[in-house]
């Protein structure tokens, strides 16, 4: 079921504001409880880590900088 374009700018700020800080602290929870990582290891650590939640978001943030689609060409866009 594909979701509207209302609906994927409501989810994808609920995902910013609410999942992506229970995120980080779910990151930095499990990096803290595992035995401390040599810094060369433990940066390549918090980047894959900083870019593997985007992941199962993909289509909820495509295309929500762009003008509503479903709104037509009636639409005004400032600028």
């Amino acid at each position: 079921m594909a979701l509207g374009y209302k609906t994927r700018r409501r989810l994808s700020l609920l995902i910013l504001l609410v999942g992506l800080p229970l995120y980080i602290v779910l990151a930095i929870s499990l990096m803290s409880t595992i035995q401390r990582l040599p810094f060369w290891a433990e940066v390549p650590a918090y980047i894959f880590l900083g870019v593997v939640w985007i992941l199962p978001f993909k289509a909820v943030f495509i295309g929500i900088g762009k003008p509503d689609p479903d709104a037509g060409k009636s639409a005004k866009i400032d600028p």
